[in-house]
């Protein structure tokens, strides 16, 4: 069953006669003919009751003729689903670390789906590197991580920057040097994390013994930090969303650089319309907090 030989059906429906299908489809009548006994035959039913040079519907004709009507309007559906200028429907698997979850993606998810409510947001957390291998393998349409990907299937660009606060219970002492953690617990999510490695980077350069309890939560990370027990280096929007509950003080040191965060995708994926009108809000909402 071919989609020409259900346009050749519904036309012939529509005008009456297979010579004036075949003059509106631009092809000899024997050859729409041919095709519709194909169909029959196929379908193991007459499709037209044959009467003369005239025909009308077989019982069975009438029936397949509803799903030739679905069929045919799906298949413009689907060609407006994807043209330039269709609007973005289908499934976006999206995912994001939990910093850019947290804090930063709340406000852009839920613009999307007031803007694109045809669009059906699958929507998961991770690591860095899982995040980066989900894109790779298809399993994430796209994702945000901190750090730029080098990975030759991704594309990526950058769309904000993260400034890293030192935290600490509100019960310590003021830190003004890394000389200051001497001695405190550090929580830090697991190796691979960038702003784990600025907090390394910036202890070794000034000698400074560290042990770090990997912990890959910031929920508990924070708890941690709040109920007393040790510090940690979050993003900016963390601890802002966090500071208002009392009991933790933030730091800031010129050395702890921004990290920057991207939004990724697998450059082999084509046209993703869905994918696109993300890439355009999070560019738009996101860059706006860098001003």
């Amino acid at each position: 069953m071919e989609l020409s030989q259900l346009r050749m059906f519904k036309t012939i429906v529509d005008l009456g006669s297979i010579a004036k299908a075949a003059e509106q489809l631009h092809c000899v009548p024997s050859n729409i003919t041919t095709r519709i006994k194909n169909l029959e035959e196929e379908l193991g039913e007459a499709l037209f009751i044959r009467k003369g040079r005239g025909l009308s519907l077989s019982p069975a004709g009438d029936i397949f003729l509803s799903y030739v009507n679905n069929i045919l309007s799906l298949c413009q559906e689907a060609k407006r689903a994807i043209s330039a200028d269709g609007e973005p429907i289908g499934t976006l698997r999206f995912g994001a670390i939990e910093s850019a979850a947290t804090s930063r993606l709340p406000k852009v998810l839920s613009l999307y789906h007031k803007q694109y409510p045809k669009v059906h947001i699958e929507f998961s957390t991770g690591k860095w590197k899982e995040l980066e291998t989900a894109v790779v393998k298809h399993e994430l349409d796209s994702a945000v991580i901190a750090g730029k990907s080098l990975h030759p299937d991704i594309e990526c660009v950058e769309i904000y920057q993260e400034e890293l606060v030192l935290i600490a219970p509100a019960t310590f002492d003021s830190i003004h040097s890394p000389g200051d953690l001497i001695g405190k617990n550090i929580y830090m999510w697991p190796e691979g994390c960038p702003y784990r490695k600025t907090l390394e980077n910036w202890l070794e350069t000034h000698q400074i013994p560290a042990e770090i309890t990997s912990i890959a939560s910031y929920g508990t990370i924070l708890g941690c930090v709040s109920s007393g027990a040790g510090i940690s280096l979050v993003p900016k929007g963390i601890y802002e969303q966090l500071k208002l509950n009392g009991g933790i003080e933030g730091y800031h040191f010129d050395q702890l650089k921004p990290i920057k965060n991207y939004l990724l995708w697998n450059k082999n994926i084509g046209f993703h319309k869905a994918k696109d009108a993300l890439l355009a809000l999070v560019q738009s909402e996101l860059s706006a907090t860098q001003r």
